[in-house]
């Protein structure tokens, strides 16, 4: 299992709208995120082509320590969780195929 952490930038522009008096990092930043990161994660001759799905459980605020776990990839599939803390925060999959 690969494990890298990550902190949520306070100044995120993503923050600026999303939502005033609570910031709360939208789920696209979190799979956008988990996505570059698996890239170092998967081996050359694989690449991401979807998201397979996508759940997300709890909200994540501007400062948070992240935590992304990649259990290995499959030849079709590369499974991910957001912990913050002890607390898995959103969870899913991408779809992998040949790296042309």
């Amino acid at each position: 299992m690969t494990e890298i952490r990550w902190t949520v930038p306070a100044a995120h522009p993503a923050f600026a709208g999303h939502f005033p008096g609570r910031p709360i990092l939208p789920g696209v930043v979190l799979v956008d995120q988990a996505m570059r990161l698996a890239a170092s994660v998967l081996k050359p001759d694989l690449a991401i082509r979807g998201l397979g799905n996508a759940k997300f459980f709890h909200p994540v605020a501007p400062g948070t320590h992240l935590l992304f776990r990649y259990p290995p990839a499959t030849a079709s599939a590369l499974r991910f969780d957001i912990l913050a803390g002890e607390r898995i925060v959103a969870s899913g999959s991408f779809t992998l195929g040949a790296n042309s």
